[in-house]
């Protein structure tokens, strides 16, 4: 009867504790990260009597929790990269329709000011078309300017953003370090808290929502987390702290520093995963080269009407003058350089732009050793041949490809000072028109051509066209050459071409003296002509018959009011390729044209976004596997949880009973000897 009533109160206490954990499981069905628990019990030990080994009842050994290690990792991960995307999805979403928006983008501003330029030469004399120029050209520099500072202010979110993100990545891992500590405590009779684990592990997988961690188990129960390559963020009870700031060379774009004690390191290119890592990698592969890519576009369009308004003349017959203001200014080209907040010296170098073609979106790094400058162009890591020429720096990378700029050191800096490059990252946002007088814009060609009235063929010239730059046009020197004066000379022999025979005032030289032309034919005159300090290649079409003594003059257009013809050549950059040339190709054409160039960057962002949204559904899908596979394995099922209570109520009942008949036996007993 005694061993009857210790079978039924093991029994008893074994079901209580089972209706308890299931209790505990269907209380907790809504608890992030719980696993569901089981009571796992056995036999007592037997005790021996002549008939061979009796029964003595059951005891509770364990409560397991369900979890699986493998199923908990693939948990961790998805999570890591599901937020990594989301947060590069969410980010260039955003540039994505900035920069392809019918009212928000370039290539709207861009086709409103090249349409006023056809406008405008269609009657160069009109003053209300030149003011329109110049409205255009403001509005389009306005339109640089604004999706620049949306872009900058995209920077300075995600700057806000790691901060917030770095704050939640410290307290997790202080807590998952407490929780470390309290389970080597609680683990110290040998049993698992299960309770401590879930909560350890749940902190673990918010973690995972924010940056990338690896997990190492230890053998007391606690887990090692590191970031990066290896930085050990939680050692045991330990931990280390990430720390985030202006970086060390651009303070507009924050870093990553992992502080251990006294030690710091910088781990910015090191994370990967969870909502850092991908607003990271979105700042670096989107981001910054979308700043270049525009910045250079404003500094093409700057340099090439500019420049050819500098070929031309106005209405009062002066040389062109800027319609962008000097993106060479002092102040601008110093911008373009960043010291590293480590250098000891407070040199301050400039860089200014040397051709705006050739330039690329990449920045750069310039080192100095004590003796020499070394460079690397940080998009490729590509090493840069420096040139140092009367203290002027030039930079071509391994195919002797010119990078389109240059650096003043403006001073000796220390032994391992270092600088940022940065060409382009500015051009967009400084970008301005500076005219506001319409009768200033070169609309008319410098040169002209004409036939003698007194000639007695039918040829026609056509009107010049000067082909090198003209750095500076100057007017003085054309005058001086005015009249250059071409004789025809008729063939000597049917068989044989015509000549025209150059001749100009004194002091003028010309290359070659005779040109020779086919009567009847189209022919393209080439000759170079030196005036002053001016050597200009002039090209210009010959048709027709002419007369032997007929004569040709090229001339200054003094009075070229009418005259479109440098209008035209601004109006012909909309498609001309002055964007991304190579000069080092020869013979095929290189580079894009501005809307080209900007349709290539909206391309660009867009099929990255396209990709982003992919990779986001495929993340979520992965992830949301991942999890039902714990969920299934792990997670409370009421229906199952209700089934156990009825079935450890029935347990407890049968004990319950098993007790009663052991009383009644003994009362039955005691009943006897009375």
């Amino acid at each position: 009867m005694a061993d009857l009533l210790s079978i039924g109160l093991s029994g008893l206490a074994a079901n209580k504790t089972s209706l308890a954990v299931t209790g505990h499981n269907i209380t907790n069905v809504n608890t992030p990260g719980f696993s569901r628990q089981d009571t796992v019990q056995a036999t007592r030990n037997p005790q021996f009597s002549g008939a061979g080994y009796i029964g003595s009842g059951t005891t509770l050994v364990d409560v397991r929790r369900t979890y699986s290690e493998f199923l908990g990792t693939q948990v961790r991960s998805s999570t890591a990269l599901s937020s990594d995307v989301e947060a590069y999805r969410s980010q260039i979403e955003q540039l994505d329709s900035l920069l392809a928006g019918t009212t928000t983008g370039i290539t709207p501003s861009l086709q409103k000011f090249f349409s006023s330029l056809q406008t405008a030469a269609e009657d160069p004399a009109n003053i209300p078309a030149r003011q329109l120029v110049l409205s255009e050209a403001e509005g389009l520099a306005r339109r640089f300017n604004t999706v620049s500072d949306r872009i900058n202010e995209q920077n300075e979110f995600i700057n806000k953003q790691m901060v917030a993100v770095g704050d939640q990545v410290n307290r997790l891992a202080t807590s998952i370090a407490s929780y470390n500590d309290a389970i080597a405590n609680a683990s110290a009779n040998g049993q698992q808290p299960n309770d401590l684990l879930d909560a350890r592990e749940e902190a673990v997988r918010q973690l995972s929502t924010f940056i990338g961690v690896t997990v190492v188990a230890q053998d007391n129960n606690a887990l090692n987390l590191f970031v990066g390559s290896g930085q050990p963020l939680v050692v045991g009870s330990t931990t280390s702290r990430l720390e985030i700031g202006p970086g060390q060379a651009d303070p507009t774009r924050f870093e990553v520093s992992f502080v251990s004690g006294g030690s710091r390191q910088g781990i910015t290119s090191l994370i990967t995963g969870g909502e850092m890592g991908g607003l990271i990698r979105y700042r670096s592969e989107t981001l910054d080269p979308t700043l270049n890519s525009l910045g250079r576009l404003a500094l093409a369009v700057s340099d090439q009407v500019n420049t050819q308004l500098g070929q031309g003349l106005d209405l009062k017959g002066q040389v062109g003058t800027a319609l962008f203001g000097d993106y060479n200014d002092t102040a601008l080209a110093q911008l373009r350089v960043r010291a590293f907040s480590t250098n000891t010296s407070n040199v301050q170098p400039a860089l200014n732009i040397t051709d705006t073609s050739v330039l690329t979106t990449s920045d750069y790094r310039l080192e100095y050793d004590g003796n020499n400058y070394t460079a690397r162009r940080l998009s490729d890591g590509e090493a840069m041949t420096v040139s140092n020429a009367a203290g002027v720096l030039s930079f071509a990378d391994s195919n002797g490809r010119d990078q389109g700029f240059t650096v003043t050191p403006g001073g000796t800096p220390d032994t391992g000072d270092r600088f940022l490059l940065q060409p382009t990252r500015r051009g967009a946002t400084t970008i301005s028109a500076q005219l506001d007088q319409p009768d200033q814009l070169a609309f008319a060609a410098p040169v002209r051509s004409e036939a003698n009235l007194q000639n007695r063929g039918n040829a026609v010239i056509g009107q010049p066209s000067i082909d090198n730059v003209q750095d500076p046009l100057v007017p003085a020197d054309l005058q001086a050459l005015s009249p250059l004066t071409m004789t025809y000379a008729a063939p000597v022999a049917p068989a044989t071409a015509g000549t025209l025979t150059l001749s100009a005032p004194g002091g003028v030289t010309f290359s070659p003296a005779i040109l020779s032309i086919t009567p009847g034919q189209s022919n393209t005159l080439s000759y170079t002509v030196t005036s002053g300090g001016s050597t200009m290649e002039v090209s210009q079409a010959f048709s027709g018959r002419p007369e032997a003594g007929d004569t040709f003059t090229l001339g200054f257009n003094q009075n070229g009011v009418s005259d479109n013809r440098n209008a035209l050549k601004m109006v012909d950059l909309q498609t001309k390729q002055t964007v991304g040339v190579d000069p080092t190709v020869t013979g095929i054409s290189t580079g894009v044209s501005f809307t080209d160039g900007y349709g290539d960057l909206v391309e660009r962002v867009g099929t990255l976004t396209a990709q982003a949204r992919q990779d986001s559904a495929a993340t979520g899908a992965i992830l949301k596997q991942a999890t039902d596979n714990r969920d299934s394995l792990s997670a409370v099922n009421l229906d199952e949880e209700a089934a156990n209570l009825i079935k450890f109520e029935q347990y407890y009942n049968a004990s319950a009973q098993v007790i009663q008949v052991a009383r009644s036996l003994f009362d039955t007993l005691l009943n006897t000897f009375r």
